[in-house]
């Protein structure tokens, strides 16, 4: 080893003065992760059908604002109108048997008014034939007929009771099963129009009138009109360093002259086995003028600072441990770095002239 060090010193001072030459520096260094940007609003999701139909039309534009439970679309199934139509007139006929004015509790109440009468008389009757055959008056057969007539008199009135207390609670458990019936067909229906879940803007509508819908594909994206999230994607060797709550610097291609600050949010934990990336999320500290969902950019999360650091060129640096000196190679401790630049912790001092190797 020592032998190389002895090759390598003395060629690069055979050749010194035909190479770069530089001295470290002493300021303010950052160490930083570097991720891929890309800008989408707060909250936007992808609004789905519940139920599968035909678009009858979308009900607004792309770009327009909303507010929650605004309806974005409408969608047409015949089956669903037949099948709502026809409840509305089960729950009618229902209801008509239940309250109306010919229902059929009516007709039984006007059978056991009839059986009332019928029985006051034929009580009347008995009552006044036991009377007589108690004192040997008139022939058993009379008081076993008049006896007869009140008993069966009797027993059909109470049949017409049980037939009505009966009737009464099937038609109104009919009057609630058509009306539960409707209201579900109703709330089926209503489902055909798509609303929005939030207070944003419409960014993308992915149907067309006439179109056929399911319940697999989306029909608009919604999200919010002024709040934007920093979607970045860090490579999974980096992905321990990232601490929520560090600062990021970050550069969008639609503004490539300025650097915005901004705040790391979330970190997702599951990586993403296609890219080998991991998401985080940031906010923005100072935010630019005009966003637009999918605008891309690249950001550096800042995850070490150090004021007064020496400071060389990564170019100078040999092997990653070493240095050229005009008295040979030198071993060096390094510290932060980044794209550019290495702190010197050891080795050289900020008076030492280095050779930037060929």
């Amino acid at each position: 080893m020592k032998a190389l060090y002895i090759v390598l010193s003395l060629l690069f001072i055979s050749c010194g003065g035909k190479q770069e030459k530089t001295v470290p520096t002493v300021k303010k260094l950052s160490e930083s992760v570097y991720a891929s940007v890309t800008i989408q609003p707060d909250s936007l999701y992808e609004a789905h059908a519940v139920v599968n139909g035909i678009l009858e039309r979308n009900l607004v534009d792309e770009g327009a604002l909303v507010n929650k439970n605004t309806p974005l679309m409408h969608i047409t199934n015949s089956t669903s109108a037949l099948t709502s139509e026809n409840a509305l007139l089960s729950l009618q006929l229902s209801t008509n048997n239940y309250q109306g004015s010919s229902n059929l509790l009516k007709e039984i109440k006007e059978d056991i008014e009839t059986a009332e009468l019928t029985l006051k008389n034929d009580s009347v009757n008995f009552k006044r034939q036991e009377n007589l055959w108690s004192q040997n008056i008139g022939s058993k057969i009379e008081y076993d007929t008049k006896k007869l007539a009140y008993q069966r008199t009797k027993n059909q009135l109470k049949v017409l009771y049980n037939k009505f207390y009966r009737t009464k609670k099937e038609l109104e458990t009919q009057a609630k099963q058509a009306q539960n019936t409707y209201k579900s067909s109703k709330i089926n229906t209503d489902e055909y129009t798509v609303t929005s879940k939030i207070n944003g803007k419409v960014y993308a509508l992915y149907k067309n009138t006439g179109e056929i819908v399911t319940t697999m594909e989306p029909l608009a994206s919604v999200g919010s009109a002024t709040d934007f999230i920093i979607e970045m994607l860090v490579d999974e060797v980096d992905i321990v360093k990232i601490e929520k709550g560090q600062k990021a610097l970050i550069t969008l291609d639609a503004y490539s002259s300025e650097v915005f600050e901004a705040r790391i949010t979330k970190i997702y934990p599951q990586k993403d086995s296609r890219s080998q990336t991991f998401k985080i999320e940031a906010l923005f500290i100072t935010t630019p003028k005009k966003l637009y969902p999918g605008l891309s950019g690249e950001g550096n999360i800042i995850i070490a600072e150090k004021n007064n650091a020496l400071i060389i060129p990564k170019e100078y640096l040999l092997n990653g441990n070493s240095v050229i000196t005009n008295n040979g190679v030198v071993q060096v401790v390094t510290g932060l770095q980044n794209l550019n630049e290495v702190e010197i912790l050891k080795g050289i001092g900020a008076e030492t002239e280095i050779i930037k190797p060929e």
